[in-house]
């Protein structure tokens, strides 16, 4: 299953109180990017994203998922109705994003 049109514009929706947020397209699903590293994925409508230490902490009860064959475990975001919380989540775990490839 591939991440619908109208779960891409609600997870949009939610994370619009943070700027510098973008979405691309791949395969099917969409590749999250925030002040331009990537933070994570939306896949089989699941907000997925980077298993970095400040997010974890900050989530009751992690959950990891593998949003494609082959990739490695991404933390689930299950409060995707809490504006406030993903802006603190994404803001506190930006300095532990990776930094952008160069090519």
């Amino acid at each position: 299953m591939s991440t619908t049109k109208e779960y891409l514009s609600y997870a949009a929706e939610q994370l619009s109180d943070l700027k510098e947020i973008s979405f691309r397209p791949m395969m099917g699903e969409y590749v999250l990017y925030y002040k331009g590293k990537v933070a994570g994925v939306l896949s089989d409508n699941r907000l997925l994203i980077k298993p970095v230490k400040t997010a974890v902490e900050m989530t009751d009860n992690p959950v990891f998922e593998i949003p494609y064959p082959g990739a490695k475990p991404m933390l689930l975001v299950e409060r995707l109705d809490d504006k406030e919380f993903l802006a603190e989540l994404f803001l506190a775990m930006y300095d532990e994003l990776p930094e952008k490839r160069k090519k």
